[in-house]
């Protein structure tokens, strides 16, 4: 289980972006964080990861309390995180990578399952760079098959879906819904994409650095959906 006790994170001499979050989630639940840009949703996701110290509260994971860990040390304890935008890692092979994820060899079926997972042929990938010669979506869906090749406690993903096609976003979804039937850890996914939400156990709602509200698909989604429709509206009037 993970819980966020009294988390806060402000800027140096600047705004408070994460204001006093109280959070537990359960492990093998798949949760999805939502909420209007600039919410506070990534900044979340950085501070739990260990990209950033929060200014006060506490990270406690199973137990343990990591909010004084680096990002390192959280990944050696079970955390896992995909960044919104990929690190690219020249001289490294997508083999390489997915092993040193894994912590160890895999095999070249286990590299095909991996890479399929988020659909990419491993015959075309497994020896390329991870440079510049693949392109944003590509090492987008790398990155990912390295966060599930990690089997991680908790394992964060910030926005999956930006830069991967239509066909590699739906097997990316049946993914996500496969490692939750597996209830082996907790996957925390930042979206705002319908067809992930529509899946999670639970949703939580960022906005302002608040948690604005949290609950099932059931219970969240349709306000959602009507909110998001009113937006898009002219002069604010809702369309029929």
């Amino acid at each position: 289980m993970l819980k966020l006790e009294h988390l806060a994170w402000a800027l140096p001499g600047g705004d408070e972006l994460i204001k006093d979050i109280d959070l537990s989630l359960d492990t093998g639940k798949l949760v999805v964080v939502t909420g209007p840009n600039g919410g506070g949703k990534t900044s979340l996701a950085k501070l739990i990861a260990g990209v950033e110290t929060p200014t006060a509260g506490r990270i406690i994971l199973d137990g343990e309390d990591l909010t004084g860990d680096d990002i390192t040390t959280r990944a050696q304890k079970g955390i896992a995180y995909a960044f919104q935008q990929p690190v690219r890692f020249k001289g490294l092979t997508v083999r390489d990578l997915l092993e040193l994820a894994a912590g160890g060899p895999l095999s070249e079926q286990e590299v095909c399952q991996l890479l399929g997972k988020v659909g990419l042929c491993a015959e075309e990938y497994i020896d390329r760079e991870m440079n510049t010669s693949l392109s944003g979506g590509e090492s987008k869906r790398i990155e990912i098959a390295t966060v599930l090749a990690r089997n991680a406690k908790l394992s964060i993903f910030d926005e999956p879906e930006a830069g991967i096609d239509l066909w590699s976003f739906a097997r990316l979804v049946e993914t996500f819904e496969d490692l939750r039937g597996q209830n082996t850890g907790t996957l925390l996914i930042i979206s705002h994409q319908e067809r992930i939400l529509s899946i999670a156990d639970e949703i939580i709602v960022i906005a302002d650095g608040r948690v604005r509200t949290k609950g099932t698909p059931k219970e969240v989604l349709p306000s959602l959906l009507a909110e998001e429709k009113t937006m898009r509206c002219p002069l604010g009037k809702e369309i029929v």
